[in-house]
């Protein structure tokens, strides 16, 4: 397996590859296939992509999402960030078993922005580096020291072609888990 970009505008239902406990041997560690996006808690809801981790605590159904790179937007332009080191990394994230029919889905919990980020929008999927990826799943830290922004200086970011011109970029590491 290796971390790819992660596509944060990707439609609802995408199926990406997540790491989580198995909740039938909480021992192991898998890999599954999760669609993205959770259902809505109130009836009459909309399904939700991402979660702010912001006076909630998180103390089921972690998993991680392994990713290379992801983007964000300002107005028109999209910009590529990754880690200034040029590693893969986690995003913090939720899964829930699906409606029948649908299986497995995830949302991806969110922060404030770091300084490097914020210049481009306010929030950001909470980036765990792999020596972190441990304790998100196990909860062996507590959540507050692990969704927190990564220090200034941590992203590299560049700004890249408009989405019709756009050419996939497939940055990806393997998983040294």
């Amino acid at each position: 397996m290796q971390a790819s970009p992660f596509e944060s505008e990707a439609p609802l239902g995408s199926r990406r590859a997540i790491i989580r406990r198995n909740p039938d041997r909480m021992q192991d560690i898998q890999m599954v296939e999760a669609a993205w996006g959770l259902e809505p808690f109130e009836r009459g809801g909309k399904p939700f992509k991402f979660v702010r981790s912001e006076g909630r605590v998180f103390s089921r159904n972690r998993c991680l999402v392994p990713a290379s790179e992801f983007t964000v937007r300002n107005g028109d332009r999209k910009f590529l960030v990754t880690l200034d080191d040029g590693n893969f990394f986690y995003l913090a994230g939720l899964w829930e078993p699906g409606p029948a029919g649908r299986g497995l889905s995830y949302a991806i919990a969110t922060i404030e922005a770091n300084p490097d980020i914020f210049h481009y929008q306010d929030r950001q999927g909470a980036v765990l580096l792999r020596r972190q990826n441990m304790a998100w799943l196990d909860l062996t830290l507590p959540q507050e020291e692990l969704l927190k922004a990564l220090p200034a200086r941590s992203y590299r970011i560049e700004e890249i072609a408009s989405r019709v011109a756009e050419k996939p970029r497939q940055q990806q590491h393997e998983l040294g888990f």
